[in-house]
């Protein structure tokens, strides 16, 4: 008698009842979180996506006011990184890129602090860009090169304005006009103005 007893069928499914309804529980309430999830999921792919899209929206209606801006003046179109990008593209297929490259590089040095960084920084703009027969020389008198071969002696973030405003005045009155009567920025503006006229019948 005592044998069959602890081997019941009967009292082995009981003893897996009593543990069932915390079994249960515990899968209940994983199921419940598995299922808050996933029902979460579509609303939360929702709402990225709208987010994504306005974000998108907001930066396309910037470039596009962008782009317009940069026909307005010289200053605007260089304040623009993607403007300065685009001039840059269009100088190269003139092969005069290097007069905005030493602008930039110019820019770049007047934000040096370091005396001895300065002092070699110059030199290398001076050898690449201004000296006579220099590897990108840019398209300044001779008075100017050598007030600014003189400025090296003692070199300070100053000793490449007058190259540099030379340089800039070259291009605002020589290649700006060409960029923004090229095919490329023409079919930017025609591009900013459409996505305009777009926004504006959709509002």
């Amino acid at each position: 008698m005592s044998c069959w007893v602890p081997s019941c069928p009967a009292l082995s499914m009981c003893r897996d009842l009593t543990a069932l309804p915390i079994t249960c529980l515990e899968r209940a309430k994983d199921l419940k979180t598995r299922l808050g999830i996933l029902l979460h999921k579509p609303e939360l792919g929702h709402r990225i996506g709208t987010s994504s899209k306005l974000q998108l929206g907001s930066r396309q209606r910037d470039s596009s006011r962008e782009v317009l801006e940069w026909r307005e003046s010289f200053d605007q179109l260089l304040k623009s990184k993607s403007g300065v990008t685009a001039f840059h593209t269009f100088l190269k297929t003139e092969f005069s890129e290097e007069n905005l490259d030493f602008w930039l590089a110019c820019e770049d040095f007047k934000k040096t602090r370091s005396k001895t960084k300065l002092a070699s920084k110059a030199n290398r703009i001076f050898e690449e860009f201004v000296q006579s027969e220099a590897p990108r020389e840019v398209n300044i008198d001779h008075e100017t090169r050598e007030i600014t071969r003189k400025n090296l002696s003692g070199a300070t973030s100053a000793c490449f304005n007058e190259a540099q405003a030379k340089t800039r005045t070259l291009m605002e009155k020589d290649s700006y006009p060409r960029f923004l009567k090229s095919a490329s920025y023409q079919d930017m503006t025609k591009q900013a103005t459409s996505r305009g006229i777009s926004k504006r019948s959709h509002t």
